[in-house]
């Protein structure tokens, strides 16, 4: 499947379909005549990507159904998938995995997907739950706060250039971590007079042919971007910092007769999905703890890169020197041919600085190029927030979260009453489809939203000894796994506070967020 481009026909129709809708929801609200309120409602969901639908999706399932979500694009819905569509874009969990399990696609074309059939699988989420009239487009949120006399939450947005404020009884934070485009910080950056290009923005009407483009980063995206552009540019230079574990992608076509059981016999597909979870489930012994299925995980990528990679020095520039799991785990079976085609090279020189006509790097030589591709991923909150969250008694989570961010079971924070995370501290996953977590954060939201609601409490306000006891505890058993084992990597904070990843099995996080005790919760009337 074509990737689609940023404007893509598809999403350009949900566009013009829920502006149309804006202020006319299957709630048929009316926007407050006041500029300071432009609307109301008792869920605010911040973010339409995966995260943010499927929480309007189980709020509806719920009978929930007074909801705004804002979205800062103007481009519609799909986060990250939107966002990311550069060459070779495509996820590295099984399709059938990555997916809602209460919205099952039987029609994905291959084992893993392309971003374009991800994203066509988000528009259809849209139409199918009937999501437009929630949706409120170019409304950046510059800032949330919670009014403790009220019991309501206030969100403060950017629309063109026009202030505007929601009210909301709760608020869902679904922006997700994947979301701000991060640049490395090189001496020069700016003084580059080719063209730049970074791999959640890229420029589609740039034409490489001819070209010679350096390429920074060698991670999730890199590893997918650089083969597409071998085939493309006239010569291509890959610098690399670090190596990182490489293995096999099991990449295939789905044959028809497949799509058609999957159609007619749901239970199918079902059994299907059940066997990749347990599959991925099997992989924590080996990425998450220090085990001897770790040292059978190195042995197959090493194996992997011996037969693609038959240069000795080659191969010693691409193999790591930390445990595997410690960073994230590259999925690809064309990145090591690509490196070793005639246009490209690795260069694993530490870069000086970027000049007008390129990149120095710290032996000093100057390698020029046409245009410098920035391969080099998202800034992830570990610490902040995205923008000033006020909660009670006037405390900024901002401040609280500037040695590491922490909440309890990911998705609430004490002091921040009626304020549920997706995708929140210590949640990541290192071996699993990110959407099984997303799915149990967004039922356990459900049910503190439905006791808010029902209830016509004020505030739901995790205790603090009861967030305190959870963190300590996560954090002893982080100190355990290989993401804590001494390299660097995003996970990490620049102390070493593990800040993202959940450490254990999928099962245990669905497990653990199955049911809202009452008990962990201050009620405020």
């Amino acid at each position: 499947m074509a990737i689609a481009p940023p404007q893509d026909p598809v999403n350009a129709t949900l566009v013009k379909k829920t502006t149309a809708a804006a202020g006319k929801n299957p709630q048929e609200r009316t926007a407050s005549p006041s500029p300071a309120i432009q609307e109301s409602a008792a869920v605010i969901i911040i973010g339409a990507g995966f995260a943010g639908l499927g929480m309007a999706i189980r709020l509806k399932q719920a009978g929930i159904r007074d909801i705004i979500i804002l979205e800062r694009s103007d481009r519609g819905v799909g986060g990250t998938w939107r966002d990311n569509t550069y060459p070779g874009a495509a996820c590295d969990i099984p399709s059938n995995l990555y997916s809602f399990s209460f919205a099952p696609n039987p029609n994905w074309s291959s084992s893993f997907s392309r971003s374009g059939e991800i994203l066509d699988y988000i528009y259809h989420l849209v139409e199918k739950f009937d999501l437009g009239g929630y949706l409120r487009l170019q409304e950046n949120v510059t800032g949330i706060a919670y009014d403790e006399a009220a019991g309501h939450w206030s969100a403060t947005t950017d629309h063109q250039g026009e202030a505007r404020q929601y009210q909301g009884r709760t608020v869902v934070m679904a922006q997700g971590p994947l979301s701000n485009a991060s640049f490395p910080a090189i001496p020069g950056i700016d003084r580059f007079q080719g063209h730049k290009i970074h791999s959640a923005n890229w420029d589609h009407d740039y034409d490489f042919t001819g070209k010679r483009v350096g390429v920074i980063g060698t991670g999730a995206s890199g590893v997918q971007i650089i083969p597409e552009l071998v085939k493309q540019a006239a010569r291509v230079r890959v610098f690399q910092r670090t190596p990182g574990w490489v293995v096999p992608r099991l990449d295939f076509a789905k044959p028809d007769w497949q799509q058609t059981l999957f159609r007619k016999l749901p239970v199918s597909q079902k059994a299907l999905r059940q066997l990749l979870y347990v599959a991925h489930e099997s992989m924590a012994l080996a990425v998450i703890w220090n085990s001897p299925l770790t040292r059978l995980a190195e042995r197959l990528s090493r194996a992997h890169l011996r037969r693609q990679v038959k240069d000795r020095w080659l191969r010693r520039q691409l193999t790591p020197d930390f445990t595997i799991g410690c960073k994230r785990v590259l999925v690809s079976n064309d990145y090591y041919p690509a490196l070793q085609q005639d246009n490209c090279k690795l260069i694993t020189w530490p870069i000086d600085c970027i000049s007008p006509e390129g990149i120095r790097t710290a032996e000093g030589i100057e390698h020029q190029f046409d245009c410098l591709v920035f391969a080099t991923g998202f800034e992830v909150g570990h610490s902040g927030t995205p923008f000033p969250i006020t909660g009670r008694q006037g405390r900024q989570l901002n401040e609280e979260w500037k040695s590491g961010a922490s909440a309890y079971k990911s998705i609430n924070v004490s002091g921040y009453p009626n304020l549920f995370l997706t995708f929140g501290p210590n949640s990541g996953p290192g071996h699993n489809s990110a959407l099984v977590y997303i799915e149990a954060q967004l039922d356990y939201a459900v049910q503190g939203i439905r006791t808010i609601l029902d209830g016509k409490l004020k505030g739901l306000d995790v205790k603090p000894r009861v967030q305190r006891e959870h963190n300590k505890a996560m954090q002893q058993r982080l100190s355990k796994t290989n993401w804590n084992s001494g390299c660097q990597s995003w996970y990490l904070t620049e102390d070493g506070f593990n800040a993202t990843m959940y450490p254990g099995f999928a099962s245990q996080y669905a497990r653990q967020m199955a049911q809202l005790d009452p008990a962990d919760y201050q009620v405020l009337k």
